[in-house]
């Protein structure tokens, strides 16, 4: 991701500061130069509106890019249904391959926007969901599709998860670093209601008005009017900000840097459950609890699978919040032990074969995981502030070289955590078929997650940590 604004904080000093206003230069194709949010009287005068402007047709297109991103999460629990027929494995392949590409798609994805400019990319980026979408649409309306073919078109579905880096590094590079948690927060939990949103319309669109089979074709097309408008407003309403710069020092200063690898570490444990029980929680009801797997309402039928997006997405913005008011460190730290406990509860549960209270437990889990995810995002530029010498990490950003080694590591983060949406559904997938239950790979998340809360704890938390003192 990227979090860059231009300018440096100032030094201290005895004098009253001359404030020179800031002076924005607007460009053709809506660039502009001489953006410092930083700048308090500038960001009361015009830099919020122009920014909230910027993060609500983000929010908008990274939404889309859930949605897609996690299509075959609902579609592959109907394959049958529609007449295919393929392995408890190779589901769970369907399932997770388009984490996987999405996941390496966030390296490259880090570097558009300081490459083409924020608005440029969501329009491009906005564009490239139309393939996965109509792909999508074309291949389950044959029940002969290949599995290879299926799998490839699963794959495309990655360009949902790449748009997260990207539009989060546009985001950064509007806000100043003391209302980065919560814009940042926005932003992700508008994403990552796409996954909530796709769960839940997609069952609904494919059994209204269906006779004997599935129109499952829909799950694909339906989203198209909707990319379309999103390149739209993008391209209408958004910006680009010349400030928004990016160098491969900085990123090869950020990969050097220790705290990138521990805080992806920490990153793998929050936004990397959330997404892999996100696009593996419907086919875990369906193995569980067949009978409960989904609803009809009229002629259509609605998944609770949903219903873990949903509450994850909606608690990440108040991860940030709270991290924004206590410190990134003690949120992230509680994050890990619910979900430790959450993990512990929905293990219980499974031999109860009690549907309410394993939707409970899991649930759980997904808010735990959801403010775990605006928590970590939060502590890292400020991790990187505070690497750099500057007091006062949690409330400003330091110079732009260091914005700019933050914005790398921002977007290497995002990506290496993604791979836990690859990595859950298939470590899922092996203690099914190893034991014929998910038992064993949630005693394996357990551990995990006590881990996690000691390595927060030590490096980030405990008395003596070097940066504890920083409230990150």
């Amino acid at each position: 991701m990227t979090t860059n604004l231009e300018a440096a904080d100032a030094p201290p000093t005895t004098a009253t500061p001359t404030v020179t206003p800031v002076a924005l230069t607007h460009r053709p194709g809506r660039w502009i130069d001489g953006w410092n949010p930083e700048d308090s009287a500038f960001w009361d005068r015009q830099g919020r509106g122009i920014a909230g402007r910027n993060l609500r047709w983000s929010i908008f297109a990274e939404f889309l890019g859930f949605v897609v991103w996690q299509l075959w999460s609902i579609v592959v629990v109907m394959l049958p249904t529609a007449g295919f027929s393929f392995s408890t494995a190779e589901t769970f392949w369907l399932i997770s391959m388009p984490s996987l590409v999405g996941a390496t798609l966030r390296f490259p994805y880090s570097f558009m926007v300081p490459r083409f400019g924020g608005r440029n990319w969501t329009i491009i980026s906005a564009g490239l969901l139309l393939i996965p979408s109509i792909a999508l649409a074309l291949c389950v309306g044959n029940p002969d599709t290949p599995f290879g073919v299926m799998l490839v078109v699963a794959g495309l579905a990655g360009f949902g998860g790449g748009n997260f880096a990207s539009s989060m590094s546009n985001i950064t590079y509007f806000y100043p670093q003391r209302e980065k948690g919560w814009a940042l927060g926005l932003n992700a939990a508008g994403g990552n209601l796409g996954a909530a949103v796709a769960q839940f319309v997609v069952p609904i669109a494919v059994t209204v008005g269906a006779a004997a089979t599935l129109n499952l074709s829909l799950a694909g097309w339906i989203w198209v009017p909707f990319i379309l408008l999103a390149m739209f407003g993008a391209y209408r309403y958004m910006d680009n900000l010349s400030s928004a710069k990016a160098d491969l020092r900085g990123s090869a200063a950020a990969l050097r840097e220790p705290h990138l690898w521990l805080l992806a570490l920490l990153y793998i444990g929050t936004f990397g459950s959330f997404i892999g029980f996100a696009s593996v929680f419907p086919k875990l009801i369906a193995d569980q609890f067949p009978d409960f797997s989904s609803f009809a309402v009229g002629s259509a039928s609605i998944s609770l699978a949903f219903l873990g997006a949903l509450i994850g997405s909606l608690a990440r913005p108040f991860g940030g919040r709270l991290a924004d008011r206590f410190g990134g460190a003690v949120v992230t730290m509680s994050a890990f032990a619910v979900m430790a406990l959450g993990a512990l509860a929905v293990l219980w549960t499974l031999p109860l074969a009690n549907f309410w209270l394993f939707l409970g437990c899991f649930l759980l889990l997904f808010v735990a995981a959801g403010v775990g995810n605006g928590s970590t995002y939060r502590m890292i530029p400020s991790v990187f502030a505070a690497r750099s010498g500057l007091r006062d990490a949690h409330h400003r950003s330091g110079d732009v070289g260091t914005q700019r080694k933050a914005a790398a590591a921002l977007g290497l983060i995002s990506a290496i955590g993604a791979y836990g949406g690859f990595v859950i559904p298939q470590i899922l997938g092996l203690s099914h078929g190893a034991t014929g239950s998910y038992s064993a790979a949630f005693i394996g998340f357990i551990g995990a997650y006590v881990v996690l809360f000691a390595v927060t704890f030590l490096v980030y938390f405990r008395r003596n940590a070097s940066l504890a003192g920083q409230r990150l």
